[in-house]
């Protein structure tokens, strides 16, 4: 499913493509289920993406890379 966020950062708005259903992201958005319950297959990075539209480059730009 198409998943389009603007990032809380940048303000840039970006499409991906994840392996989510439409009723698990519904159900995250009307606050039915936690992130990590809706979208366990997905890994950190695509959640976040989901929550704040942040991408992992913005991520590290802002806090640096992990060490």
């Amino acid at each position: 499913m198409k998943v389009t966020r603007t990032s809380a950062f940048t303000g840039v708005t970006r499409t991906l493509d994840l392996n989510i259903s439409e009723q698990k992201l519904q159900d995250w958005e009307e606050g039915e289920l936690l992130a990590q319950d809706a979208f366990p297959n997905l890994d950190d990075d695509e959640r976040e993406f989901i929550m704040t539209g942040i991408t992992p480059e913005e991520w590290d730009a802002a806090f640096g890379e992990e060490e």
